[in-house]
Order: C-alpha cells, then structure tokens, then sequence
C-alpha cells in the first residue's frame, strides 16, 4: 500500500534517540527475517598512554561472517611505526577465530587508505573527490585468498 499523499514528512537537524532506536529496531527485525539472527560481538583493541588513558586503538564488530572495523586511529606518537597493522592482525586473528572469511573498512584518509593496502586490503569502492579532493575508499580482505597471487589459500 502506497503512503497518503496527506502523510506529514517533517524534516529536521536533530534525531531524537527514541526514533533512531525505533528506526534501527525496523531495520533490525528485517535484516533478522532476511538474514536470520545476527551474531554481531564487539571488538575492542585499545592504544594507552602510560597512566592507562585510551588515546588510540581500533573499534570494529564481527558478525554474519565478517570483520567491520569501524574506528581505527593511531596517535601522533606511534606513527609510522606500523602500529595500524598490528592493530589490523590482531583484529583479524579474533575475527578468524570467531569464522569469520574476511574483513572490511572505510577511509577517507590517503595514508591510511595504503597502509590497508599494505595490510592486504583492496579497494572494492571510490567516491572520487568525496571531500575537499579526498576520495572515500571501501576496502576488503578475503582471509582465504592470498594477497600475492588473489588465488584462494590451501592452506
């Protein structure tokens, strides 16, 4: 049934919390009859200063056979370093262990976009000039493909 076209569609600049939790519950439910119950569990890897505060690290998620890692940032002081590929290891590893086949990430961040690369991702998506002549990359890491050959692993 199409909506009314009397329905009122208000517009605005803020979303109260209950509507977005109303909203994501719809999309939820949908994504659960489409796609069965998700598995969806949290990662955390945190980066510490010595007196224990978090300045760094990377948040992400597992669930329906992927790694999603939503947050990763390194401080100034451990640029450079590879700490962003220790970070993406780690991760991988968790998200092995829990069966997932592979990872995704998205950057508008050109060193960050090859230190990915580096790590084995490949951009699968652009927006090209997204941002002040920045382009948006989606990158993904098939954990049984090799990353030398991009034939599948037997091992």
């Amino acid at each position: 049934m199409l909506p009314s076209m009397t329905t009122h569609l208000p517009l605005s600049d803020t979303v109260p919390e209950a509507a977005r939790d109303a909203i994501l519950a719809g999309i939820k439910a949908h994504n659960d009859t489409l796609l069965g119950p998700t598995d969806r569990r949290d990662l955390f890897i945190p980066i510490t200063t010595d007196d224990g505060a978090v300045d760094g690290g990377l948040v992400g998620y597992t669930g329906r056979g992927w790694l999603y890692v939503e947050l990763l940032s390194v401080p100034e002081r451990l640029r450079g370093q590879g700490m962003a590929g220790r970070l993406l290891v780690l991760a991988e590893e968790e998200a092995k262990a829990r069966g997932c086949i592979g990872a995704y990430i998205d950057t508008i961040n050109p060193v960050a976009c090859r230190a990915y690369e580096r790590a084995g991702y490949t951009v699968f998506g652009r927006i090209e000039n997204f941002s002040r002549g920045q382009d948006i990359c989606w990158l993904i890491k098939r954990f049984d493909i090799d990353p030398e050959s991009g034939q599948q692993d037997q091992s």
